[in-house]
């Protein structure tokens, strides 16, 4: 399932500012690795036929080989949230000489969030539609809060601001809604350290998360504010962290 890469312009479809986007498609392969090689082996076999080849030992991270200048290169990354396993640990598939993925804390958040999404667009003049599993606004911000407490990536801030601002649900308000539905007590468990270190993150409007927000806004979008942006994204997670956190 898809979990980043096209999610925050999905979720945020109706917004009134694109998002900055990414050439990265990162999905959860918590299947595969249960389904054993069988499964591993068709996916290693599309992302060849899709003129993907495998980046690095481990087989995780694969990029595309028949990119034009125009599109440019993009990055298919396998993920998995196995809790037997460390972080960034690298993850084999039997059977499969090249396809593996590394465990990432969180993206098993996103796999609970699933919404059938159907993409269109022109392959060689045809147009043509898929339908395929996504995660949700409330497995998305969770996913992100773990992933910005990895690495601490101004893009994960961003994305995280951008998400909570202008979901096409309805702002903090309705993604709070959303997760309480589908996470209920979510910040008592082990989103509790990924939670608080976001609300540092963005703690003011001085602050690196609030600034990365606002810098990418203001780059996309040269006649808004920078202040403004930045105490935008303040309040929205500082909103949002509060509600959660016990």
């Amino acid at each position: 399932m898809l979990l980043s890469g096209l999610v925050p312009a999905l979720l945020c479809a109706g917004a009134p500012y694109g998002h900055a986007g990414t050439t990265d498609v990162d999905v959860q392969v918590d299947l595969e690795i249960a389904s054993g090689s069988v499964n591993a082996a068709c996916l290693g076999q599309a992302l060849l036929n899709a003129e993907f080849r495998p980046s690095g030992e481990h087989g995780w991270r694969w990029r595309s080989t028949g990119a034009s200048e125009q599109i440019g290169e993009v990055k298919f990354e396998l993920l998995a949230d196995l809790v037997e396993e460390p972080g960034q640990a690298p993850i084999h598939f039997d059977a499969c000489d090249r396809l593996g993925a590394v465990n990432v804390r969180g993206t098993g958040y996103a796999a609970r969030d699933k919404h059938a999404t159907t993409l269109t667009a022109k392959n060689g003049g045809v147009l043509r539609s898929v339908t395929i599993e996504v995660t949700g606004l409330a497995g998305f911000l969770i996913a992100k809060a773990a992933a910005f407490n990895g690495r601490h990536h101004p893009k994960d801030a961003y994305d995280i601001a951008y998400v909570l601002l202008h979901n096409d649900i309805g702002g903090v308000e309705a993604a709070l809604a959303e997760v309480d539905r589908v996470f209920p007590g979510v910040g008592v468990g082990e989103a509790k350290t990924w939670l608080r270190e976001l609300c540092a993150a963005f703690d003011d409007e001085d602050c690196p998360g609030a600034l990365a927000y606002a810098g990418q806004m203001k780059a996309d979008n040269p006649a808004e504010n920078l202040d403004a942006l930045a105490a935008d994204a303040h309040q929205a997670v500082t909103q949002f962290c509060d509600h959660l956190l016990p």
